[in-house]
Parts: C-alpha cells; sequence; structure tokens
C-alpha cells in the first residue's frame, strides 16, 4: 500500500469498492491532483465476501422509506449500468438482470400490515400490485395459495443480478479512475485525541491505518484524512481495533456476522419461468436459478437456531428438516425436488435493527459508516456509497436524505425498524 492516502476504505467488497467510485466522481475536476482513495481488502480471491455469496436479488418492496429510495435509485443504476461504470473501449458490462419481480405472500394476521407497507411504496414511486389469493392462483396455478389474505407482487424494477459482475464493474471502473487498492488487513489505529474544548465530549481524529500484510507479520502505516468502514460483518470488530479510543467507541457498533445457508435444487415440473422471487409466509424464500428447472432458496433462522459464524460450512438437515417441508407447502411440485449444491455467507448483520448504519462516528470526528446492510447490501451498495461520498466531498447529504441511517439512533437506544427482512 502507498504511504499516504486521502481516504482509505475499509473492505472492499460491493460497498466499499461503490464509496470509491462515488468519491472519484463526485470530486470532479475541482482538485488539481484529485483525491487519492485507497481500498483495502483482506480477501482478495472474495472466498468469504458476503457479495459474491448472496442470492443476488433487488427488490423495491420495503417498509422503510430510506430503503425504498436506495432501492430507486440503485435500480436505475443497474438499468443504467454502463452509463456509470462502463470502461471506454472494454466490452458493455451485462449483469445478468433478470426482472421476475418479487413476491410476497402474507398469512390473516399480517396482512393490513402488508397493504399499508405497498401504500407507502406506491408514495415512493415504486410498482406494486396486491394480489387476492384467487388472482394468485390464476397468475401462479402452481401455487398452494390456501392460508396466503394478500401478495404484493412487483412489476417493475425487481428481480435478481450477478452479484460478482456488479462488483468488478465498479472495481474495474474506480480502478480507471485512479483509486488505488491492496491486499492486506486493518488490525490497528493511531489516533489523536482532543481535549481542546472543556465543554464538549472528547473526541479523536484518525491519523495512520495500519495494514497487515498477507501472510506476514509486517504493517504498513498509511497516513489518512479520512476513513471509511466498509468492513460488511466486520464492522463492528473492526471499532474494537487497536489504537481506537475505547471510551469514544461507545455505544458499540451492534453489526456481526450471521451465517446464512443458501440451497441450489432441481426440479423439472416446477413453476417455470414465470417464477418470481417469491418470500413465503414460513420466511423461506427461493427464486428460479439459470436454466429452467433450477431454483435457489433459503431461510434466515430463528435467534435461537444461529449457526456458529465461524466456518462458512453448511449445515444439510436444515434445508431437510426447516426449508424444504415449507417450499413443498407451497409449492407441491417441489416435493420431489432434488438438491443440487449449497453455500454460506454472511450477513452483516445489524442486531439492534437490521438496518445500514450511514455516515459520521459521534466521536471518531474522520471514520464514516457503511455496514450493517443485514442481507439487502448488494442492492443498496449504488445508494449508500453515493451517499457517504456525498458527505465526505460535499459535507451533506444532497441526492437522498439518509440522516435517519446515521448512528444517532444507535446512541438514542431507537431502531429504525424494516419489517421487510428476509
Amino acid at each position: 500500500p502507498p504511504d499516504e492516502a486521502d481516504v482509505v476504505v475499509v473492505g472492499g467488497g460491493v460497498v466499499g469498492w461503490s464509496v470509491a467510485y462515488w468519491l472519484k466522481v463526485l470530486e470532479g475536476r475541482r482538485r488539481r491532483h484529485g483525491m487519492r482513495v485507497l481500498v483495502v481488502e483482506r480477501d482478495p480471491m472474495y472466498s468469504r465476501a458476503s457479495t459474491v455469496l448472496s442470492a443476488g436479488g433487488i427488490r423495491q418492496q420495503f417498509s422503510l422509506r430510506e430503503n425504498i429510495q436506495m432501492s430507486r435509485f440503485s435500480a436505475s443504476f443497474l438499468r443504467n449500468i454502463n452509463e456509470y461504470l462502463g470502461v471506454p473501449n472494454e466490452p458493455p458490462i451485462d449483469i445478468q438482470f433478470r426482472p421476475g419481480g418479487y413476491l410476497f405472500l402474507a398469512s390473516p394476521q399480517n396482512a393490513a400490515a402488508l397493504e399499508a407497507t405497498v401504500q407507502l411504496q406506491r408514495d415512493e414511486g415504486a410498482q406494486v400490485t396486491l394480489l387476492s389469493p384467487t388472482q394468485l392462483k390464476e397468475k401462479f396455478p402452481w401455487m398452494n395459495t390456501e392460508d396466503v389474505a394478500v401478495a404484493s407482487y412487483g412489476l417493475e424494477d425487481e428481480g435478481w443480478f450477478d452479484p460478482w459482475t456488479l462488483l468488478n464493474a465498479l472495481r474495474r471502473k474506480a480502478t480507471s479512475l485512479g483509486v488505488q487498492s491492496c491486499s492486506g488487513e486493518v488490525r490497528a489505529f493511531v489516533t489523536s485525541t482532543n481535549y481542546m474544548m472543556s465543554s464538549a465530549p472528547p473526541s479523536a481524529r484518525i491519523k495512520y491505518v495500519h495494514v497487515h500484510m498477507p501472510d506476514s507479520l509486517e504493517y504498513q502505516p498509511v497516513a489518512c484524512a479520512i476513513v471509511v468502514n466498509a468492513a460488511g460483518a466486520w464492522a463492528g470488530k473492526l471499532l474494537e481495533a487497536e489504537g481506537l479510543p475505547r471510551g469514544l467507541c461507545q455505544p458499540p457498533l451492534p453489526i456481526q456476522p450471521r451465517k446464512r445457508y443458501v440451497f441450489t435444487w432441481h426440479c423439472p415440473n416446477g413453476p417455470g419461468l414465470s417464477c418470481p422471487f417469491l418470500i413465503d409466509t414460513s420466511g423461506a424464500y427461493f427464486r428460479p436459478d439459470g436454466a429452467a428447472g433450477n431454483y435457489l432458496g433459503g431461510m434466515s433462522p430463528t435467534e435461537e437456531e444461529e449457526p456458529d459464524p465461524s466456518d462458512l460450512s453448511v449445515d444439510h438437515n436444515y434445508f431437510q428438516e426447516q426449508i424444504w417441508p415449507r417450499l413443498a407447502q407451497r409449492v407441491p411440485a417441489f416435493e420431489s425436488l432434488r438438491v443440487r449444491g449449497s453455500w454460506a455467507g454472511y450477513y452483516d448483520y445489524n442486531t439492534f435493527d437490521q438496518n445500514g448504519v450511514l455516515g459520521p462516528h459521534p466521536r471518531l470526528e474522520n471514520l464514516f459508516l457503511a455496514a450493517g446492510f443485514s442481507g439487502h447490501g448488494l442492492q443498496h451498495a449504488p445508494a449508500a456509497g453515493r451517499a457517504v461520498a456525498e458527505l465526505v466531498v460535499k459535507g451533506r447529504y444532497e441526492t437522498l436524505d439518509l440522516q435517519r441511517l446515521g448512528w444517532g439512533r444507535l446512541v438514542d437506544g431507537e431502531p429504525l425498524e424494516e419489517h421487510g427482512v428476509v
């Protein structure tokens, strides 16, 4: 890594690279020498990266206004991806977007909440329709609708795409704009504490970031003006690193790695190509995967059943015992499916309210956060990256006002609930 950078972005997943890309776009031509941006990633093969291990969905159907707005921005970004991320003399980017729409099913007790949420989504300009059980059965004859009271179905800007292509496109474009990157792990910081104002609470600035080289005891101190914590599932742990004054890091950042399984299966007489990204009343989800007859899906476990996140091994019984019965109940054809494969990835799970934490840290003056998306980071990365870059370059939000997603709610103990967590 270089000896110094204006901005060090910790985490080279899709959120980190989005921040880096937008920093270069927004600085424009105002600075003669340009902002020096460094992205630090400890897993350059992305073997454990949440971005690449995700189910790749994008939806407008959230219950929190800010999440809907970020989805609207990201959908338009993905639709026009070559205008944003195209690199001269390189082939056009194809993120393999499949516009299948999301279909949320609601039981009688959740029907009113779903209807209210759809009203909010429509107010924000999302094209979402409500379907009765009869309409559902007509549109999707392969579905058992017995216990469904109502469903919401996204008519545009919803579906799934290839996460790896988006990550690479952001990385290539940012690099072409002059962003530097290195592989290594940030394990320590050097800070200067500021006790000047007796009335204000003490604060600190990060002066150096220590980047530890892969497979080596050596580290490189990088002098920096600003640090962006985009470390995903490890964003909370990063704020416990050596050199950060303990007292200033309170309350702790409530982001933990949570392991989530994705299973793939084959079922030749399954729902077919008109199949949406379906979220069952039970919490199980599935969508088509590539060629006809292939599907992928999963389900978040209950708090009591959270698997050990220390590695990415898969518990195959979880599919047999928990997911498959729910899928077969909803789609009778799935009674005879054949499992093809599986993998596990991490959610950067915000245990406080399952929503991203964006913006400046209250006591570490030059630290910005972009993490904790709890499973919707991939789809919100274009918007979140732009928002954080606006704070850094312009000193305020311009495109979307995401102040409510700031650190303040953690300090005040006031969660911002999102009901559409899958």
